[in-house]
Parts: structure tokens; C-alpha cells; sequence
């Protein structure tokens, strides 16, 4: 196979070098547009592999693919490597091509230990040897137990508008009126109206006033959900630059946040209780939908993404899979401020599914501002904290692993705990403007260009649940 290879592209490539078409004969894959993408690639490293001396150690790593020293080139200042009109760290470049053709991104590699020259050790070189890498595996997350239902689980249903018991409280109704991303109510609440309450916002901003006088608009919580101060801001650990590989630093159980759970024992078909019912999760075909909004108004379709990295900008293609142009979209009720909003996403921001973590990278040239209840939930903040992200810092959003602990935790505390997890299934991204308790705008719907995310593994993860679970142990009528 490897021979064919390198007869096909001898063929397509009658001018080029015959190192070059020694390297691209060990190329992997195959596909017309990507073969004339890596010529180029690989004449531009061999370009400069010749000043530095290091062409003959690549062959003999490609050819070999035993123990060699390192492939160095110099480092670029933003870590990145042009080739043509595609821009990406040289390591994954290289690896995408020699050994992994569907390698998605860096969060996918760990150098190994005799590496020098590792590309997150941030020298002033960088090792491209493909075989100095190698691959994390995704790993598996562990099926959620549910009680197998049965005729005696739940008592039986009271008269409607009655509650359990016969009592009526005071004021004739069961039941108390949830508030806009409060409490869950009765009636189908929308997106708008999640978590839009001024007195369910929280936002450590990273820009604090010379008094720190902000305070937090929450009643006392147990210690451990303790929002921290409002003039603290999420820390480099947590937040860092791209040519960082590690988004969050790893946690150990001594270093773990309070709130975050333990790891849950793996569980197989043989250790898995007869009255209990395993519901394992599965990759959707699309792994997130996208809403636009401008201030509290939807604008355009949802956009279903299929590939692993999305970007979302403000430019006007309408057809790339893999891009949300949000300036192809019109609004008749557009406004002077959501306009010049627009004008400034530029970029835009860049999400990354991958082994089962999303971040997002800020490519815009303004700061863009992140609500995930499961990154607060994982840094030990408030669960409504808005983080904002500048310019070229990325920021891990969302973790399955970690879901699915909180998520087999909760099937014990019953159907209304596994319910509210539905917010941690969505995240929201406001371009250019912030909002929460230290701003003027009080909630993300009075921010002029927004961006709702809904995860769809999860999702459908904790419908599976909720739906082997059965109705909730409540009685809800029209006057309840």
C-alpha cells in the first residue's frame, strides 16, 4: 500500500523534488486536495530542514519508524505554522500526515519523554518528528444506572390541582412560581428566559475597579458552592494562550475542587446489577446546535455542526460545514448598537470537540465572555459565572468525563436533579460585551450579539435517563 502510494503521488507530482517525493510516499490517506496541500507541506519543510540539517533524521524516522532524535524547526511567535491558506501547529501538521490522517487537534497529542524539543515546552524550537508523539484515546465514559421502573415505584396520582396528602396550601394553589432560570416551572420556558434574572447573575470580571467593592447577589450557599470574590478572576491556570497545549491544569485528588466529583469505577456488563439499567453514551450525528441572537431576539436558523472544529465569525460564507458566518444573516429590527456589535466579531471565536472536551479559542480582536455552569462547576465558581476570554486565550467549556459523574450522582437524588443538568448541557458566548452583576447589562439578553450552544450527546445522554426514569414523584394541574 505504502509502494502504491508512492507511485500515485510520482505521478501527480512530476516536478517535484525526489526527497520530497520520498517523504510524501509515506504519506497517509488519501484525497486529491489534500495531496496537493501536502506537497506543500512538505517542501516547506524540507525548505527548512536544509538550513537547520535535520532532512536525513526525518527520512530516517518516516522510513524507520524507530527511536530518532528530535526534527527541529525554529518556532514562529504565535506557535503556528502557514502552508498555503491553512494555518495549524506544526506538530499536528505533521503527524495529521505521517501518521494519523484524522487527528483533529493538539488536545489529541502527548510528547514523549525523550522529546527535547516537545512543542509544549515552548522552546524557541519545535520537534516535528511524528514519531516522537503520541496519540490520547478518547476515553470511554461509563454507563449511567437507573432503577429498572416497577408498579410500586411511584405512589398513586392525587385529584388534579391537589396536592399529595389532600392539603391545600395558603392561597388556594400547590406549589411555588420558579423564577427566569431559577426553578423549574410548569410552563415550557425558552431560551430567553433561562438564566436571565438579574438576581441570578454572577460575573468575576477580569477588569476590577479601584474599589472592589462588588458584592454578590446570592443568599448564603454551603462552602463549597461559595462564589469567590467578585474581584477575583478566573486564573492563568485555568485560562491560557494557545500555544499552550493543556487547557486546565490536570487535578489530582489533592488539588481537586471541592465541587468536583470523584471519578466513577468503570462499570461493565458483568458487574451491573440486575434491577438496575445501564444507559451508555453515544456520539450524535451532529455534536451541537448554534443559535444567533441580538439582544433578546433569535435571528436566522440553528446551525447543526457535524465537524469536530466550528468556527463562528462574522464573515458571510453560507455554506461551510465546518464555519457559522453570522454576517450572511439579516434582521429588519436590527439596531445601531447590535451593528456596530457586528462590525467587531470579526474572527469570531473557535470551538473544539474534542475527546469529549469542547474549548473555545478567542480569534476575535475583542474579548468574548463565556457562560458554562460545567467549566464554573469544574473551577469551583458560581455556577452562573461569566468568564471572559481576550484575544488569543482559550478556555476549556465543557467535559463529558465529568458530566457523567455528576450525572450517575444525581440519578440517586432523584428525577428532579437529573433534570436541572439540562443547563449544563448548553453554554452561552456573548461577542464583544459582557454582562452579569459588574456591568450595566444585567443578563445576555441585553448584550447586543450573542450565541446560544446546546451539546447533543449530552443531551440526549440525560433524556435517556430522565425517560427510563419515569414522571417526577409530582402532581402538576392547571391551578398548581
Amino acid at each position: 500500500n505504502e509502494y502504491k502510494s508512492y507511485l500515485r503521488m510520482s505521478s501527480l507530482l512530476p516536478f517535484t523534488p525526489p526527497i520530497v517525493k520520498r517523504l510524501l510516499g509515506w504519506k497517509r490517506g488519501s484525497n486529491d486536495d489534500d495531496d496537493k496541500w501536502a506537497e506543500k507541506a512538505v517542501k516547506s519543510l524540507v525548505k527548512k530542514l536544509k538550513k537547520t540539517g535535520g532532512l536525513d533524521e526525518l527520512e530516517k524516522a518516516i522510513t524507520s519508524q524507530g527511536p530518532t532524535q528530535c526534527v527541529k524547526i525554529p518556532r514562529s511567535l504565535d506557535g503556528r505554522l502557514q502552508v498555503s491558506h491553512r494555518k495549524g501547529l506544526p506538530h499536528v501538521i505533521y503527524c495529521r500526515l505521517w501518521r494519523w490522517p484524522d487527528l483533529q487537534s493538539h488536545h489529541e497529542l502527548r510528547a514523549l519523554d525523550c522529546c527535547d524539543f516537545a512543542f509544549h515546552l515552548k522552546r524557541d524550537e519545535v520537534c516535528v518528528n511524528p514519531f516522537h508523539y503520541q496519540r490520547v484515546e478518547t476515553p470511554v465514559l461509563p454507563p449511567v444506572l437507573v432503577p429498572r421502573p416497577s408498579p410500586h415505584s411511584f405512589p398513586a396520582p392525587s385529584p388534579v390541582g391537589v396536592p399529595p396528602g389532600g392539603a391545600t396550601p395558603p392561597g388556594g394553589h400547590h406549589g411555588s412560581q420558579g423564577t427566569p432560570g431559577g426553578q423549574v416551572k410548569t410552563e415550557y420556558s425558552s431560551p430567553n428566559n433561562m438564566l436571565t434574572d438579574p438576581s441570578h447573575q454572577y460575573s468575576p470580571t477580569m477588569n476590577t475597579n479601584e474599589n472592589n467593592t462588588a458584592t454578590s447577589p446570592y443568599p448564603p450557599m454551603p462552602e463549597h458552592h461559595q462564589p469567590p470574590p467578585a474581584t477575583q478572576p478566573p486564573t492563568h491556570d485555568n485560562i491560557r494562550s494557545p500555544g499552550q497545549g493543556i487547557i486546565h491544569s490536570p487535578m489530582t485528588p489533592d488539588h481537586r475542587p471541592p465541587s468536583s466529583p470523584a471519578i466513577p469505577i468503570p462499570l461493565t456488563h458483568h458487574n451491573i446489577p440486575t434491577d438496575f439499567q445501564a444507559i451508555q453514551f453515544e456520539e450524535p450525528k451532529y455534536w451541537c446546535d448554534v443559535s444567533y441572537y441580538e439582544l433578546n431576539n433569535r435571528v436566522g436558523e440553528a446551525f447543526h455542526a457535524s465537524e469536530s472544529n466550528l468556527w463562528i465569525d462574522g464573515f458571510t460564507d453560507p455554506n461551510s460545514s465546518s464555519r457559522f458566518c453570522l454576517g450572511q444573516l439579516t434582521n429588519i429590527h436590527r439596531v445601531a448598537a447590535v451593528e456596530k456589535c457586528r462590525k467587531q466579531i470579526g474572527k469570531g471565536i473557535h470551538l473544539q470537540y474534542s475527546h469529549g472536551e469542547v474549548h473555545a479559542v478567542c480569534l476575535s480582536d475583542s474579548s468574548i465572555f463565556v457562560q458554562s455552569q460545567n467549566c464554573n462547576q469544574r473551577n469551583g465558581w458560581h455556577l452562573n459565572t461569566v468568564c471572559k476570554i481576550p484575544t488569543g486565550c482559550h478556555l476549556n467549556i465543557f467535559n463529558n468525563t465529568e458530566f457523567a459523574t455528576l450525572l450517575s450522582q444525581s440519578v440517586v437524588l432523584g428525577f428532579e436533579a437529573v433534570y436541572q443538568l439540562a443547563k449544563m448541557c448548553s453554554f452561552r458566548v456573548s461577542f464583544v460585551k459582557g454582562w452579569g452583576a459588574e456591568y450595566s447589562r444585567q443578563d445576555v439578553t441585553s448584550t447586543p450579539c450573542w450565541i446560544e450552544v446546546k451539546l447533543n450527546g449530552p443531551l440526549q445522554w440525560l433524556d435517556k435517563v430522565l425517560s427510563q426514569m419515569g414522571a417526577p414523584n409530582l402532581t402538576c394541574g392547571s391551578v398548581s
